[in-house]
């Protein structure tokens, strides 16, 4: 099995860190800025922000349909708090790496991944548009990751490390109908704690979707929350 490598090429150690590399982004440096500031300030106290969220994070992790010795891209893996439900499905002969931007987040993850003595977990510390990690893996998932769906260039570099026929899965914030204000009221809230822009709130997930086929979107919570799924295919890529 290949293992992910560091940015200067080397191969790196399960569980360890990738520094970010120098190669640009498609995000304005200021919005990563914020981003990182954002989660520096979230990390001791996020695993108890998302609490109310887990059920989701089941469903999103569910719709993936992983099977044993299968390897999965975690995408804004944040503290790891996804790590649980893939290995039950993996077990220990299938991959996770986690990608991270913000250093204080993933040093959580690796907290996490240290604790279970979890051997087959790979964290990467750069952002996901430029974000090395040759592996090809057999599906990914985007978690309340707004700014990543929206950016292209790390949407494309994702899709690049899935196998052909790979299950994709984004959850999180959208847009409700109008007549939903509550939940609006809530998304907007959420929102303004938790991502950079409000672009594309209304389809999240659309940029990802126009680069796979067999999608799904399902809405919850009056239409504030989304789950969208879909397959890899090269060709729409």
């Amino acid at each position: 099995m290949t293992h992910p490598r560091s940015a200067s090429g080397a191969p790196s150690s399960r569980g360890r860190h990738q520094r970010p590399g120098k190669t640009g982004s498609a995000v304005a440096p200021e919005g990563r800025a914020a981003a990182l500031e954002q989660y520096r300030r979230r990390a001791d106290r996020y695993d108890r922000e998302l609490a109310l969220f887990e059920p989701i994070r089941n469903d999103a992790v569910a719709c993936l349909r992983l099977a044993r010795n299968d390897t999965v891209l975690d995408v804004g893996c944040g503290t790891g708090l996804s790590f649980q439900l893939f290995h039950d499905r993996i077990g220990e002969g299938g991959r996770i790496v986690g990608i991270e931007q913000c250093p204080e987040m993933l040093a959580k993850a690796q907290q996490r991944v240290e604790q279970h003595r979890w051997r087959n977990v790979d964290l990467v510390c750069a952002p996901a548009a430029t974000a090395r990690v040759p592996v090809r893996a057999d599906a990914a998932l985007f978690h309340f990751t707004h700014d990543v769906l929206r950016d292209e260039a790390a949407v494309d570099n994702v899709l690049s490390h899935l196998e052909p026929g790979a299950r994709v899965v984004a959850s999180g914030l959208q847009w409700a109908p109008p007549w939903a204000w509550p939940a609006n009221g809530f998304v907007m809230l959420a929102a303004m704690y938790s991502v950079t822009s409000l672009e594309g709130l209304g389809r999240p997930w659309d940029r990802l979707a126009a680069r796979l086929k067999d999608v799904e979107v399902r809405t919850l919570m009056m239409g504030g929350i989304y789950i969208a799924s879909g397959v890899y295919s090269p060709r729409r890529h």
